[in-house]
C-alpha cells in the first residue's frame, strides 16, 4: 500500500553522512548552496529581514543568517517525532517587524499526542523564554504516525491557514466533526472567523474548517499579489494532486483520488495530477514565481514550481495551461519545501542533504533556430484497442526531430501520466478500476527549440 510506503519514505530518518549536491538546472540557471548542517528539516520561511528559519523534525527551529547556520536554535519544542510527526510548520506574522510573532505547528506529547499551533515572540535570533502561546490544539492522534501535514501560512486576508492530515484515516476527511483531513482558517490570536464556510454547520473548534476532503496536504502556498492558493495533496496509490484552494471546497478524499471517475459534482477535482510510479512518490514543496524583483525570465512570472520527494525534481506549471508540467531541476536529495525570495531566487530545502540551496538565473541561452515540431506516433496500444480494467498498460511512442527530441510526455484524458527522455519512449498506465470508459491517450514530443508534436489515440476499458 502506498499509504504505508509513502508515509515511511516521506519523512524517513536519514542516517550517516549527508552529501550536498547541487541540482541540475536548465542552461542559463545556477544552483548555489546557501547553508547545510540541518538535521531532518521539514519546512522553511523567510523573515522580512532576509533570515531563513528552518524547522527540524526533532523540535529545533534553526536560523540561517547572512549565509550561515547559526549554532543556537531559535527555539526548541518538545515533540513526538515518530514517523511524520515533529516540528512541521512555520509562519511569520504579517506585522512581524513590529510584533515579532512567529507561528509554529508541531506534534505535542502531552497530555496526549496531538498536533498543536502555537506562537512565540522573537528576541533577535532566539525566542523569548516562556513566550509560547498555544492558539489551538488539534484532536488526539491515533497510533498511526503518518498524515500530519503541518504547513501554515498567513493569507492575504490576515488570517492563518493550516493544513491538517487525516491521521491515516480516510473517514476523517469527509466529516465536519473533526479537523483532521482539512484546511483550517483561524485568526492570528487563535479565534475562528465567523465568515468561515462551515461556521454555522460545525461546532466548537471544528468551525475553523475552511475546506475538507484532503489526505495529507503536505504544503500549500498563496500567489503573491493575486491571493490564489494551491494545495499539494499527497496521494495513496495512484495520483499526486495540486488543488485550487477555494473556501468551502471538498476535494473528494477518501472517495476519489485524482479526478473523480465518474465525475462527481460534490467534489472539486485537482487542477493537475501526476502519477505515483515508485520513482515519483509524493508531492512536497510548491511556490509561485511572483517576487518583488524579477530575476528569472519574464515568461516564468506567475508559474508554479513544485517538487517530488522521491523523484528529487522540481517542475513548473503554468496556471493558465495546467494540463502540462515542464521539467526544471533534477538531482535534489529529497526536497520538502520551496520558496521564492523577494529578490527573485527559487530556494529549495533538501531533507536528504540537510541543506538549503537557491536557484538563480544568469542569462538567456540562445535557442536553436527551428520552428518544425517533432514527428511523434503512438505504437502501443493500437487506436481503438480494448484494455482491461485494473491492468497496467505500457504506452509506447516513437519521436524524431531535426534538432533533437528532448522529452515525450504521455497524457491520459488530458492528465500527464509520466515523461520519458530516452528512446524508446514509454509510460506505464494503470487503467482505472471503475466502470467501462473511453480514454484519450496522447504523446507530446518536445524539441530543443520548444516545438511540440502530438499524437492521439482512443482506447476503451472493459
Amino acid at each position: 500500500m502506498k499509504a504505508a510506503l509513502c508515509s515511511t519514505i516521506l519523512l524517513l530518518v536519514i542516517t550517516g553522512a549527508r552529501i550536498v549536491n547541487g541540482a541540475t538546472v536548465p542552461a542559463g540557471f545556477t544552483d548555489t548552496l546557501v547553508a547545510n548542517g540541518l538535521i531532518d528539516p521539514t519546512a522553511m520561511a523567510f523573515a522580512p529581514d532576509g533570515r531563513i528559519f528552518v524547522s527540524q523534525q526533532g523540535g529545533a527551529m534553526r536560523v540561517i543568517k547572512n549565509g550561515a547556520l547559526l549554532p543556537t536554535p531559535f527555539l526548541t519544542v518538545t515533540v513526538d517525532s515518530a514517523g511524520e510527526r515533529g516540528l512541521l510548520g512555520i509562519a511569520f506574522d504579517p506585522n512581524f517587524v513590529s510584533n515579532q510573532l512567529v507561528y509554529v505547528y508541531y506534534t505535542a506529547r502531552t497530555p496526549a499526542i496531538h498536533n498543536r499551533i502555537s506562537r512565540f515572540t522573537a528576541s533577535g535570533d532566539v525566542a523569548l523564554a516562556g513566550s509560547e502561546v498555544v492558539l489551538m490544539d488539534l484532536p488526539n492522534l491515533s497510533t498511526a504516525t503518518n498524515h500530519n501535514a503541518g504547513s501554515i501560512h498567513f493569507g492575504p486576508d490576515g488570517n492563518l491557514y493550516v493544513a491538517v492530515g487525516d491521521n491515516a484515516n480516510r473517514a476523517n476527511s469527509q466529516t465536519l466533526s473533526t479537523r483532521l483531513g482539512k484546511m483550517l482558517r483561524i485568526t492570528s490570536s487563535g479565534g475562528i472567523p465567523t465568515d468561515n464556510p462551515f461556521f454555522n454547520q460545525a461546532t466548537g473548534d471544528n468551525r475553523a474548517i475552511w475546506a475538507l476532503g484532503v489526505r495529507n496536504p503536505f504544503t500549500f502556498t498563496f500567489q503573491a499579489g493575486v491571493g490564489r492558493m494551491f494545495i499539494n495533496d499527497v496521494g495513496e496509490t495512484t495520483w499526486e494532486e495540486i488543488n485550487d484552494g477555494i473556501a468551502g471546497s471538498n476535494y473528494g478524499w477518501g472517495i476519489c483520488e485524482g479526478f473523480c471517475n465518474p465525475p462527481n459534482p460534490n467534489f472539486r477535482d485537482p487542477i493537475f495530477v501526476y502519477q505515483n510510479t515508485g520513482v515519483d512518490c509524493a508531492i512536497t514543496g510548491g511556490a509561485f514565481y511572483n517576487p518583488q524583483v524579477i530575476q528569472f525570465p519574464s515568461t516564468l512570472v506567475g508559474h508554479y514550481f513544485f517538487s517530488d520527494f522521491c523523484g528529487g525534481w522540481v517542475k513548473r506549471l503554468d496556471p493558465a495551461n495546467p494540463n502540462i508540467a515542464s521539467d526544471f531541476a533534477t538531482g535534489i536529495s529529497n526536497p520538502v519545501d520551496l520558496k521564492v525570495s523577494p529578490d527573485g531566487f527559487l530556494y529549495y530545502l533538501a531533507r536528504g542533504s540537510g541543506s538549503v540551496n537557491r536557484i538563480g538565473f544568469t542569462g538567456e541561452p540562445p535557442p536553436p533556430v527551428d520552428n518544425i515540431p517533432p514527428a511523434v506516433s503512438i505504437t502501443n496500444p493500437a487506436n481503438g484497442a480494448t484494455v482491461a480494467r485494473k491492468s497496467t498498460v505500457t504506452i509506447t511512442a516513437t519521436a524524431s526531430d531535426n534538432v533533437g527530441v528532448t522529452r515525450v510526455e504521455f497524457l491520459v484524458s488530458g492528465a500527464v501520466q509520466c515523461t520519458d527522455t530516452t528512446t524508446p519512449y514509454s509510460c506505464n498506465w494503470k487503467v482505472p478500476s471503475g466502470p467501462s470508459n473511453t480514454f484519450q491517450l496522447q504523446a507530446r514530443a518536445f524539441d530543443q527549440a520548444g516545438n511540440v508534436g502530438t499524437a492521439s489515440i482512443q482506447v476503451t476499458s472493459r
